[in-house]
């Protein structure tokens, strides 16, 4: 399954995913246009099939319906959320135009990479270090981290069930679309659900 958005500038994304058991993915991407940003989420429920799906979905509506909260608070209203089902792991980013910055913030294994466009920055790439542990299980203690952004970046989240060398497959000229569906075709894996989601941030980021 594909999706691409344009929904809020100066934002492209595009997301990429297949189930492992039809119809029901237990991976999920979030995406809710803010007033001076956009909050970007992937989860991956426990496992598969429809008790790893009903978990995603739990934490898709708790990030809906609090997403101008902060991200660790977002982070912890998911974990009440979810105590009533297997549980997820997630990674939810927020970006703020005003600041040119991102908050960020993971649980478990689902990865997160800023890809910087400009070639003269070092490092040319920043990963997000997520937490091990389970929301709504076991929560560990929350870090979250802010990053800058600049014109041109791109941001990749993927679950476990993308190969950890996705990072290879990243080319900055592709658009968010096509990038999705090119990491998705070369590393997902056919033991899980997989997803990836990409966004670019365009000529209005300063």
């Amino acid at each position: 399954m594909t999706a691409e958005g344009d929904h809020s500038a100066p934002f492209m994304w595009g997301w990429a995913g297949t189930p492992l058991e039809e119809p029901e993915s237990g991976d999920r991407h979030v995406v809710v246009p803010l007033p001076d940003g956009l909050l970007v989420a992937v989860i991956d429920g426990l496992g598969h099939g429809v008790e790893a799906a009903v978990a995603a979905e739990a934490a898709e509506a708790v990030l809906r319906a609090h997403c101008l909260l902060p991200v660790q608070d977002l982070i912890e209203r998911c974990h009440e959320g979810l105590r009533k089902t297997r549980g997820a792991v997630l990674s939810v980013a927020s970006f703020d135009s005003r600041s040119s910055t991102i908050d960020w913030c993971g649980v478990g294994n689902v990865e997160a990479v800023l890809f910087h466009a400009d070639p003269l920055l070092v490092p040319s790439r920043e990963a997000l270090t997520t937490r091990g542990g389970v929301v709504g299980y076991r929560l560990p203690q929350l870090k979250v981290s802010t990053i800058r952004v600049r014109a041109g970046d791109v941001l990749v989240l993927v679950t476990d069930g993308i190969d950890n060398d996705f990072t290879s497959s990243v080319e900055l000229d592709r658009e968010p679309q096509p990038l999705a569906d090119f990491i998705l075709a070369r590393h997902a894996k056919s033991t899980d659900d997989a997803l990836v989601f990409v966004a670019r941030f365009g000529r209005g980021s300063p």
